[in-house]
């Protein structure tokens, strides 16, 4: 998820899938103090992050494994990406946070840190890019979730200085239609790039993902206000699958 794909030519959804808490077999862990785990795989149409193709329109395929233990967690998370980016064609994400809740709501304070092994570092400075996030989610309404985050890197990939990025997500859920649940959901996103004010702008998406057992299927439209061949609109399409 290379902040330099996301900044135009030379420019991070990470879905994490959560999973039941297992319970221990000679003494049960505190109510709020269980572990659960999961790992997830993916294959997508088109690898896109905050707008940008990280795959340059290609598919690429993905995998990840996260664990938590009350309101700590932490995992981490890789996917192809296209070699002329960063010289490389694999990409590691590392993350860790808590997330408290304060009546209906949940948020969400962790540290995110992008690699790239094996990167030749095509553009000048350094690939790899340290995140802080903030969010909080909750139900607004009756099958209605909204979800609001803000990341700051003090340098972006490439050495290009210190930005923000503000995201915001609404989810409905639908009635069952068959064997699937559906639910639709849209994400508007801003990138502020303090150093460059020429490198700031705007993504969006919107989509419905059909969930069955331990599958999902994401159908979505992505946009930016980029005029540039891996930000323009287009449709992806993802298969994700998630254990236990």
């Amino acid at each position: 998820m290379s902040f330099t794909k996301s900044i135009g030519a030379a420019s991070i959804a990470l879905l994490t899938f959560a999973a039941p808490a297992l319970a221990s077999d000679i003494t049960p862990a505190p109510e709020g103090r269980t572990f659960s785990w999961s790992v997830n795989a993916a294959l997508t149409s088109d690898y896109v992050f905050r707008g940008v193709s990280q795959s340059d329109s290609d598919p690429a395929v993905s995998a990840g494994f996260d664990a938590s233990y009350g309101i700590v967690y932490a995992g981490f998370w890789a996917s192809s990406v296209d070699e002329d980016f960063v010289g490389g064609n694999l990409e590691i994400d590392y993350y860790a946070g808590i997330k408290p809740t304060l009546g209906p709501a949940t948020f969400d304070f962790g540290v995110l840190y992008y690699t790239y092994p094996g990167a030749t570092d095509p553009v000048d400075g350094d690939s790899e890019v340290f995140e802080l996030k903030a969010g909080v989610s909750g139900e607004i309404l009756p099958k209605l979730s909204g979800n609001a985050v803000v990341y700051w890197s003090p340098e972006a990939a490439g050495d290009l200085g210190e930005y923000w990025v503000y995201e915001g997500t609404l989810a409905y859920a639908l009635p069952k239609v068959s064997i699937f649940t559906p639910t639709i959901s849209g994400t508007y996103g801003y990138v502020d790039n303090l150093d460059f004010d020429a490198s700031d702008y705007s993504y969006w998406n919107a989509g419905l993902a059909l969930g069955y057992d331990k599958f999902t299927f994401d159908f979505r439209y992505w946009d930016t206000d980029v005029d540039s061949k891996i930000s323009d609109e287009r449709f992806v399409f993802t298969a994700k699958v998630a254990f236990p």
